[in-house]
């Protein structure tokens, strides 16, 4: 199974091109290019708000030309040793020494301007704290976030601030430090989540490739062992001067080659015919590496359990190239949606209704291409048809694939 996803992203679902991913990164995950680390930095710059404080301090006039300059100069620093925190953390080779030795210079920063210039700079332990909060193991992180407010208020005693500053900038650096320990133990999870999907895929692959070996071997084992008892026999015969008999087993060794590549390319073609599970398996791996998140029942994989296996090939067909289409040229979506329904007809007969709708900028002006035209035939072949056009409220693209329900009579008894 993971071979078939891979197949389907390097062939039919691409992850996503450059216009799509460019500026895009999955939580936890190194990032893959320039831009995604602007965007990523550009994203912690906005929590940069609490500087207010020692900026407006430099600016109140209260201290002299030296200290102001000093105080200018630490503030720079403390925000260039925060993003070169990040841009560490980014790296996929991350480098722990060189997280620590950035962290220290924060602290550092931060005791040494509290001192030097006053309560407003206690601010700076909240960066501290979230950052010790980045680089601590889990397990240990919400410790060291309590150790780092601890030690805010030692600071703050100790530079005799004033007393009503101290508790504010103690409970902010804590609450920011377990906000960052909260979000690092969600990044920790959806990491083991990806490896053990992963896990999963790779066993899943494995299982049926030993299915596939079970039914090959109990295809052709009986089959070849015949055709060696035949070709003995015939040449047997043939030593006897039995030519018809001979004649006879050489028919009998190509009947029996016929059956069994007729066995054969059956079984390979239910083992290439998609499956709608497996490919709403491959449609959230996909959809997810293109920042769009799946929306589908639980359920929908049985939605139709009587279902012949030609029209549940046609709708895990037309699951795929909806995907495809989404990922390929849904730009703005963020989110699809896959139902199951059933449908009567005015003839009535009744149709299994996969619908895939996305809410990105929908198809525009441009006609179908030759993924939808060849899914039309695949489900004309099997009796059904495909209805396409705009989303609800004429926002996105909607994709409804209908094949017969048909029931199957019991016999009678």
């Amino acid at each position: 199974m993971s071979e078939t996803l891979q197949a389907h992203r390097s062939d039919e679902q691409p992850e996503a091109g450059p216009g799509r991913t460019s500026f895009m990164n999955v939580p936890g995950a190194p990032v893959d290019n320039r831009r995604q680390l602007l965007v990523k930095i550009s994203w912690m710059l906005l929590w940069m708000f609490y500087l207010i404080y020692p900026v407006k301090d430099l600016l109140s006039g209260e201290h002299g030309a030296a200290a102001t300059a000093a105080g200018w100069i630490s503030l720079v620093a403390f925000v260039v040793s925060y993003v070169c925190l990040v841009v560490f953390r980014s790296m996929s080779g991350r480098q722990p020494w060189a997280s620590r030795a950035v962290v220290a210079t924060m602290v550092a920063l931060a005791v040494a301007t509290s001192f030097g210039l006053g309560s407003a700079w206690l601010t700076l332990f909240t960066y501290a704290s979230v950052s010790v909060a980045i680089i601590t193991p889990v397990r240990y992180a919400l410790a060291g976030v309590v150790g780092m407010a601890g030690f805010a208020v030692v600071v703050g005693l100790l530079s005799h601030a004033d007393p009503d500053d101290i508790p504010t900038i103690a409970l902010t650096a804590f609450l920011s430090g377990a906000a960052m320990t909260g979000l690092q133990r969600l990044v920790a999870t959806m990491q083991e989540l990806r490896e053990a999907r992963a896990a999963v895929a790779h066993l899943a692959a494995s299982e049926e490739r030993l299915r596939m070996a079970r039914d090959l071997h109990d295809l052709l084992g009986h089959s070849l062992s015949l055709i060696t008892l035949k070709s003995e026999l015939a040449g047997r015969f043939m030593d006897a001067g039995k030519d018809e008999a001979a004649r006879a087993q050489v028919a009998d060794i190509e009947n029996v080659a016929r059956q069994s590549l007729i066995d054969v390319r059956e079984a390979v073609t239910g083992f290439r015919r998609p499956t709608l599970p497996v490919e709403l398996a491959a449609a959230r791996t996909a959809l997810a590496a293109a920042q769009v998140v799946l929306e589908a029942s639980p359920t929908l994989v049985d939605a139709w359990p009587a279902l012949a296996n030609e029209e549940a090939g046609a709708l895990a067909w037309a699951l795929r190239e909806a995907v495809t289409n989404i990922v390929r040229h849904g730009e703005g979506a963020t989110v699809c949606t896959v139902t199951a329904d059933e449908a009567w007809e005015g003839d009535g007969e009744r149709y299994a209704v996969l619908e895939i709708t996305d809410n990105g900028a929908g198809p525009g002006k441009s006609g179908p291409g030759n993924g939808l035209s060849g899914l039309e035939e695949r489900l004309a072949l099997v009796g059904g048809r495909l209805e396409t056009g705009p989303g609800a409220r004429g926002r996105g693209f909607r994709l409804r694939a209908l094949v017969p329900l048909r029931t199957v009579s019991s016999p009678v008894v």
